[in-house]
């Protein structure tokens, strides 16, 4: 039978990113760092001089960047920079004043406190080790295969035609070392065998390596961490062309990255956040449900009538979103009422926060070209142009939507005309926006201040929601945004969601693994849409997704289609109002994660290898997931009711029937439909309060036990009164609870036999 392409064609985008040139077979043009000799050398690191395997020169630079953090810089000036770099700046390195440099003629040592470099200058080589001297990552410079030729791209730099493109690192992969992070991937957790693509896509599914969410940063379980500092379609090919290396390829002007020590990812992960920003702690409001408008025409009748819904039902809400249709239909996003169909919207703002709701309006950095706002933007020069100077107008919705205009945030008068929409927004008394899209840069774009569409696709987004950020704290008092698509840094951001999930089974296990990755990659406050969101969910799905949804870090229910509890059977409808109201009970115990993620950069939806890093298991187990330390959540991922769900060391409490289970070991659970498997760690105190129409800032918390603690448990509620420490002591046949704090602790429940309680 002869060859016949794939009868589904591959999706083709706008922006779609560049693919490197390829060097034609015996074209010469890899330029691998062979020997160096020191330059300079000071307290902070060293400057070398790197003889290549083409004869060139290239500038190496090995420095602390802060305790426990290494960088190495290559390129062919000492004072080399990102092409991001003109627009922004993503990593900002420390100091630590304990450093030592030993630079001798044939090795240097870079010491900074937990971890070492240790570089031998000919032939060249780093090797990075702990402070006892265990390798914890080491450069490999390839070896040739029986063809002559080497598989891998060593450190250096290539050309083809005699033009640079890409700089380039390999390292030695163990054949048991697993990686996780890179952002928001829908793909397995362990990227081993798989290739990251630093570019922000339009991920059509959520299903596969497309990412809206690119973060080239990994976290590696031989306990390190290696971050790159570039906005370029950076690529890791994560032992898939050999299973024996990492390689990294930067089409930048260096290569620029970061290894930083562990040795738990909690500790990366800190060590990450000082390098790239400290996540943005949401309002507590927003930990609440949000329910969405969904994508189809709404109007501000049934805005009001979906409101009093929610409360007649006693449904827990505290934000209403309103999605695209807020706006005249086509002319997205100008950032303007549809005057017909809400023809009061600040009346209508105000009867909603007097029903105790919040309002997000949905928007985006496009401007249609039907749109009137698009002539003035155009006109005055905010929008993205051709290489011709002509507007950029783009098919940024796949052909089902007008093109449109790309907002220029690089030009300081498109920021300030854009914030002043936003503005009269949240004058209004709108209280936050969903920054949609911004993955549409095309590569042959052109900004304001000259960069390619390149180098701004992927900091793209980062610039888009710094400005909603900005001015949302100007007027609303908190920078918090419910974004799609970010990059390195983005934690700055507060919140971002996973984009555009189908409503299945499969899909929801793909969304479980997106949030994992994602929160490996230093991104704490991350969700979903519950429910999936394009098509309908079954009625069982519905459910299952509430509840995964009702146990992510923050909820949201949205999708093509209705997600209104009421629009569903009155089994599913009950389904959903009830996981909804556990989260509502849990949420002193949610809320004090989220605070405590904020300030050390580790996620609230944990991956096992978060709290368990030399559990094999657990780099794999990834269909399940801790939130915050103490609740092991596992969502059911098909429609047959039954699942395996891995425990790790320790015991284990079922959360609904008490039983304990030895940790070390997969069970297999076959829940009702109205129960998701949810276990605690035995001995954990859980604050939870009674759940009402809104997050409440003082309601009195129960401290449910799950086993009596052999000697001591504690644990700490915060909230934004304070902190409120609390210790649990068995004292012969009785449990001494002492409170410090602002929290009023009302009783202590038990789970299983419990013993008699005094509370100081």
């Amino acid at each position: 039978m002869p060859y016949r392409p794939p009868l589904i064609a591959r999706e083709y985008f706008v922006a779609d990113p560049p693919e490197l040139p390829v060097r034609e077979p015996g074209e010469t043009g890899l330029s691998a760092v062979t020997r160096a000799e020191v330059v300079s050398s000071d307290g902070d690191g060293v400057i070398l001089k790197g003889a290549t395997s083409a004869d060139e020169t290239l500038v190496v630079q090995v420095t602390v960047a802060g305790e426990g953090v290494i960088r190495v810089r290559l390129g062919a000036e000492a004072d080399a920079r990102s092409r991001a770099a003109q627009v922004i700046t993503m990593v900002t390195p420390g100091r630590y004043g304990e450093a030592v440099v030993e630079a001798g003629h044939s090795r240097v040592i870079v010491d900074a406190g937990s971890l070492r470099a240790e570089i031998r200058l000919d032939p060249w080589n780093v090797r990075f080790t702990d402070s006892a001297g265990r390798t914890l990552v080491e450069q490999d410079p390839g070896r040739p295969d029986i063809s002559g030729r080497l598989r891998t791209l060593p450190f250096g730099r290539s050309s083809v035609e005699g033009v640079p493109v890409a700089y380039h690192e390999t390292f030695a992969a163990p054949a048991d070392e697993a990686f996780g992070g890179f952002g928001e991937s829908f793909t397995p957790v362990n990227k081993r065998g798989q290739r990251p693509l630093m570019w922000n896509f339009d991920a059509f599914g959520a299903e596969s390596q497309r990412a809206y969410k690119n973060v080239p940063f990994y976290l590696s379980s031989r306990g390190y961490g290696l971050l790159v500092d570039s906005g370029s379609p950076v690529e890791f090919d994560v032992c898939q062309s050999t299973h024996s290396d990492v390689q990294i390829i930067v089409p930048d002007d260096l290569i620029d990255y970061y290894v930083i020590a562990g040795p738990s990812p909690a500790d990366v992960l800190t060590r990450f956040g000082r390098l790239t920003g400290k996540p943005e702690l949401p309002p507590k409001w927003a930990f609440g449900t949000w329910i969405s408008s969904g994508f189809f025409r709404d109007t501000q009748e049934r805005v009001l009538e979906r409101a009093g819904k929610i409360r007649e039902r006693g449904i827990p809400c505290d934000v209403l979103h309103l999605d695209t249709y807020w706006q005249v239909g086509d002319h997205w996003s100008d950032m303007r009422w549809d005057p017909e169909t809400f023809p009061d919207p600040v009346g209508m703002l105000t009867a909603l926060k007097e029903q105790g709701f919040k309002v997000c309006l949905w928007m985006n950095p496009y401007i249609s070209h039907l749109s009137p706002a698009f002539s003035e933007a155009a006109e005055n020069g905010y929008l993205l142009r051709r290489q011709d100077g002509e507007v950029y107008v783009a098919d940024s919705w796949h052909g089902s939507h007008p093109a449109c205009g790309i907002v220029d945030f690089t030009n300081p008068a498109a920021v300030g005309w854009f914030k002043g929409l936003l503005r009269d927004r949240l004058h209004e008394g709108v209280s936050v926006f969903k920054t949609d899209f911004a993955e549409g840069v095309p590569a042959d774009a052109v900004a304001f201040n000259g960069m390619t569409g390149t180098d701004l696709h992927n900091v793209y987004a980062l610039l888009f929601n710094d400005a909603v950020s900005e001015v949302t704290r100007e007027v609303a008092g908190h920078g918090m945004v419910w974004a799609r698509s970010s990059y390195l840094g983005g934690q700055r951001h507060a919140a971002q969601w996973s984009g555009d999930v189908d409503a299945t089974y499969p899909a929801m296990g793909s969304t479980i693994r997106g949030g994992l990755s994602h929160g490996l990659s230093g991104i704490p406050f991350w969700t979903h849409d519950a429910g999936g969101f394009t098509g309908t969910p079954t009625p069982d799905l519905y459910i299952r997704w509430s509840q995964f949804s009702a146990l992510s870090p923050l909820v949201r229910f949205h999708g093509t289609t209705s997600r209104e509890p009421w629009q569903f059977p009155a089994h599913a409808e009950r389904g959903a109002v009830e996981a909804i109201r556990l989260r509502y009970r849990l949420m002193p115990y949610i809320y004090s994660a989220a605070v405590t993620a904020a300030e050390t950069g580790a996620p609230m939806m944990r991956a096992l290898c978060v709290d368990h890093p030399d559990d094999p298991v657990a780099w794999q187990a990834d269909l399940e997931y801790l939130l915050g330390t103490d609740l092991l959540v596992a969502p059911m991922i098909s429609a047959d009711g039954t699942r395996k769900v891995y425990l790790p060391a320790g015991v284990w409490v079922d959360w609904w029937t008490g039983e304990a289970f030895d940790g070390g070991r997969h069970i297999t659970v076959s829940p009702p439909l109205d129960q998701i498997p949810l276990f605690v760690r035995h001995g954990a105190l859980i604050p939870v309060t009674e759940p009402g129409d809104t997050v409440g800032e003082d309601a009195p918390v129960t401290l449910v036990a799950f086993g009596v603690p052999e000697s001591e448990s504690r644990t700490t509620i915060r909230d934004p009164a304070g902190d409120t420490a609390v210790t649990a002591v068995r004292d012969g046949d009785r449990l001494v609870v002492t409170v410090d704090g602002p929290q009023r602790i009302s009783g202590v429940e038990f789970t299983g036999p419990g013993v008699p309680v005094v509370i100081n």
